[in-house]
C-alpha cells in the first residue's frame, strides 16, 4: 500500500472543516435553534416549512453522508467515494426540491451574493471530492 500523501490529510481536514459546516446548519434548523433561525432569511424559512419529507430525508443524506465521506477519506476508507456519491445524489433530491418545486431561484436572487457563491460551490466542491476519493482509491492510497 502507498504511503498516505499529504494532500489526503489536508483535502480529508479541509473537507470535514467545509462539511460540519452544512451539518451545523441542518442541527441548528432542525431542532428549531431560535437565535439560528432568526438570523435566517424568510424566504427560506418559508422554504423550509412547506417543505415535503422527502426533501427532509434527501438533505439529511446530503449532508451526512458528506460527513461521512470526509471522515473516510481521514480513514483512508475506499468507500469514502460511494458516501460522497450518495451525498451527491441527496444534494440532488433536495435541489429538485428547492429549485424545481420551490422557489429557491427567487429567494436566491434577494439572498445575496455569498448566498449564490454557497449554492454553486456546494454541489462542486462535492463533485470534486467524490473525484479525488474515486482517483485515491484507483491509486491504492485508500483501502
Amino acid at each position: 500500500m502507498p504511503k498516505t500523501p499529504i494532500h489526503l490529510w489536508i483535502i480529508g481536514i479541509v473537507s470535514l472543516l467545509w462539511n460540519a459546516g452544512g451539518a451545523m446548519d441542518y442541527v441548528m434548523t432542525k431542532t428549531n435553534a431560535a437565535d439560528y433561525l432568526a438570523a435566517q432569511p424568510e424566504a427560506r424559512l418559508l422554504l423550509l416549512e412547506g417543505a415535503p419529507g422527502w426533501f427532509s430525508v434527501t438533505w439529511a443524506v446530503g449532508v451526512w453522508f458528506s460527513v461521512f465521506g470526509s471522515l473516510l477519506l481521514l480513514l483512508r476508507s475506499r468507500y469514502a467515494g460511494s458516501a460522497f456519491a450518495l451525498s451527491l445524489l441527496g444534494l440532488i433530491g433536495s435541489s429538485i426540491y428547492t429549485y424545481g418545486m420551490a422557489d429557491g431561484g427567487s429567494m436566491l436572487a434577494t439572498a445575496g451574493t455569498m448566498a449564490v457563491v454557497f449554492t454553486f460551490a456546494i454541489p462542486l466542491i462535492l463533485i470534486a471530492l467524490w473525484l479525488y476519493a474515486r482517483a485515491m482509491t484507483k491509486a491504492g492510497v485508500l483501502r
